[in-house]
Parts: C-alpha cells; structure tokens; sequence
C-alpha cells in the first residue's frame, strides 16, 4: 500500500484556491449585467447555449458548453456499460459532490457508476456530508479490491484528480481497464491517454464544472427531487470549500453558485458546516500551538505521530495556526502511521494569505521531486501540501527512544528545508 495526497485532500478545507498566478479579470472586463444566465434542457441530448454576458464571459460558456458536448457523446458510446468513478485517496468537498453529479449525468445515459475511494474520510464535514446526504461513495482499500471482480467493470474515471493520487489507480490500470474521462481543476499532471479530458486550472473548484454541465442539460435539476436537492447541495458545499467560502472565486464560480441557489438545501448545508472538531483533532491543534516557530511571518509546526485516519487533522492545525497575528503563512507536518501495512508517510499542509506567495512553487522548490521526477508536493492559491515516504524507515515504533530519533531527524530535515526559503541565514543544522 502506498500513501498518496494530494493538494485536493487536505485542501478541502476553508482555504483552497487555484494557481497564485492566475490574475483576476480586470473591471473593466466585468459587464455589469446579472451574474445569473439561464441553461435549460429542452430535449434530451440538447445543449442549449445561455444568452448575452460580456465576451470573456462568452467564451467561457463556449468552451464550457463544448466541453458539455464532448462529455455527451463520449456518454452516448459507453452507454450500457458499468464504470468506476475513482476519487483521490482521501476525498475533499468538492471531490465527492463533482462524482455524485457525475454518477447522475451517467444514470441519464444507462451508465451504472460506483463512487470509490481507498483512503479514508477523516475531516469532520467530509463525514457530515456524506452522512447527511446519502452521498453514494464507498470505501475501497487495496485488500478488499482483491475480492473484487474488475472484469465487471469496462471503464473508469478520474474526478477531482488526475490518478497520482489514488491508490486504486496503478491496480485499475493493472487490469487492462479503460480511463473514460478525466476531469478536474488542477493543473495537468502528465500525459493523460483518456477518451474524454477536461482539464481547467483557471476554474476555481471541480463542483463548477460539473455545475456547468448541469446547466448545459446534461442533467436538469429539478427541485421536487430530493436527490437533485441533496446534490445540489453537495455541490454548493464543494464550491464554497475550494473558494475560501466564494472570496477567491472567479466568475464562473459566482456563475454556478448562482444557478445552484435554486435547489440546494441551506438547512441541509448549514448542518454539514456545523459538524464539530473531534478531540483528536484538538489535541493536533494544540500540539501544533506548542511546537510552532515563527520567523518571518511564516509559522512552522511539527505535530509528531498521527494515526492515518487522523491525517485531516494537519490542515486543520494549519488552517488554525495561519490566523495568528503576524502570520501570514503556516506550515504544518507530522508522520501519518497506517498501523494495518505498518507504513509510514510524511503528511504537510501550508496554508497562506499573502498573495504574493504560490504555494505549488514554494512546495516544489522546498522539497523538490523523488527519482522518477514527481514532486513531493504542490498547490494552489493559498493552500498547498506535501507527502514524502518514508520506504525503509517506517515502523518500529514500539520502541520509544527509536520513535523519537526517527521524528526528531525527520523533523529537522523539514525545518531545514523551509528555512531554507524562510530565512536562508538561519539553519537549524549547525555545522562546525
């Protein structure tokens, strides 16, 4: 079993963004009009263009109804068959409400889609929502696949991720299964050899591209449907998560929350934000307080040892830490312990409101690539994340003073390598 992150998992939090050097359109590009087009179904099978809007607003909807279409028609030659719907090791907001909308568009084209996941679901409102609404997804760790039949199975698809940060996905690929489509909001990560690709780093969450198609009729809403209901409101929440709550939104975004005011369920989403912090939780959050330094407005914190279904709580610690006065960007680690393969992972999270500050280069730059040339970690605007393995060194944590020596080398080499960048006059390995 091997760990993966993704910017995606522990990015579904309150601040998540897209690439620091995507600039926001200028004013005077911004028509005054409403921001709310209208996209109708007529018939089945039939996109239907919105009307008006400026020309940047313009050709977006283009690119987006093309898009639509392109979707469609790949649907239409995979009709009838069985598909896996494949989400990042531990799926965020906007991950699990783009499948579930994803799975309903399919249903229209006789396509029976699993929502799956090998990880775990660990952040307090990733659990809430799941729970709250009924979302189809399912649990699907590298010992339970092997009793699966994947021959069951002619295709799958890539929501929310490009597959670098999935488990299943080397196992799918093993299998001779077909990728159907790919679609996401991260930069692209390699050469993708599917059949569909929709790829957009300008858009701020996944949940609006899917809240596109859905207004370019590939699934009309309807309102007395309290699955489009419970979806809709899936997808607001996915939106709000990967914009910092629409402050970082751009217009598509504030576009597709718009046409999603009118299903989703405020009661239903208020109840998902009201889900509260565990105690272990907590207890990362303050031990995060009590480890951090802070040396040119950026707070640093190691947190030691977490189990792997409290990995979440990193994020979080960051999420927290980052909202201290003089702080403008905190980074937050710890070794994430799976205690079923005895592995062992490094598990970072940097959370930041200097504008001024990408963290995907800041990332990359401080821990740089592994032998086949995939960064340890990357971003968007002001959220990133980092995941190092630890291989040869994991376990054999029975043995307390070993434990200890394991940490504090590794949390050293972290220090080091952010200082680096921080304040490269101030080295925490002193030399003779």
């Amino acid at each position: 079993m091997q760990f993966h992150s993704s910017l995606t998992q522990f990015e579904r939090l309150p601040l998540t963004a897209d690439q620091a050097s995507e600039s926001a359109p200028d004013e005077s590009e911004i028509d005054k009009e409403p921001l709310e087009f209208p996209l109708t179904k007529q018939s089945a099978g039939t996109l239907i263009a919105p009307e008006g809007g400026n020309a940047v607003g313009q050709r977006s909807n283009s690119s987006a109804l093309q898009k639509s279409e392109e979707l469609r028609q790949t649907m239409l030659a995979h009709s009838h068959e069985r598909h896996l719907v494949i989400l990042q090791d531990f799926p965020d907001p906007d991950a699990l409400s783009s499948a579930w909308a994803y799975q309903l568009i399919a249903q229209q084209y006789d396509i029976k889609c699993e929502i799956v996941y090998a990880g775990a679901l660990s952040h307090q409102e990733n659990i809430a929502l799941v729970k709250l609404t009924g979302l189809p997804a399912q649990r699907w760790t590298l010992q339970n696949l092997k009793s699966k039949d994947l021959s069951s199975y002619q295709g799958f698809v890539l929501i929310d991720n490009q597959g670098t940060t999935s488990q299943l996905v080397p196992v799918v690929q093993q299998a001779g299964m077909t990728l159907v489509a790919v679609i996401d909001h991260h930069t692209l990560q390699g050469d993708l050899k599917s059949e569909f690709v929709d790829i957009r780093p300008a858009v701020r969450a996944t949940a609006t591209i899917f809240t596109q198609y859905l207004q370019a009729g590939l699934l009309p809403l309807d309102s007395t449907i309290n699955q489009h209901v419970k979806c809709a409101t899936a997808l607001m929440h996915g939106l709000r998560s990967d914009t910092n709550l629409l402050m970082q939104a751009k217009e598509e975004d504030f576009l597709a929350a718009a046409y999603l005011s009118r299903f989703y369920d405020a009661q239903l989403l208020n109840a998902v934000l009201q889900a509260n912090r565990s105690k272990r939780v907590m207890d990362v959050i303050e031990r995060s307080l009590k480890n951090r330094i802070v040396q040119n407005n950026f707070s640093i914190a190691g947190v030691g040892y977490l189990r792997y279904d409290d990995r979440d709580a990193i994020p979080q610690a960051a999420d927290f830490l980052v909202t201290e006065e003089n702080v403008h960007t905190a980074v937050v680690y710890g070794i994430v312990h799976d205690e079923d393969d005895e592995l062992e992972v490094v598990i970072g999270s940097l959370r930041t409101t200097k504008l001024t500050l990408d963290p995907d280069e800041f990332i990359k730059e401080a821990f740089g690539q592994d032998s086949s040339g995939r960064f340890f970690g990357g971003g968007r605007i002001s959220a990133g994340g980092f995941e190092i393995p630890m291989g040869f060194l994991s376990g054999s944590n029975e043995n307390s003073t070993y434990a200890k020596m394991k940490w504090d080398v590794f949390d050293a080499q972290i220090k080091q390598k952010l200082l680096r960048l921080v304040n490269p006059r101030d080295n925490p390995i002193q030399t003779e």
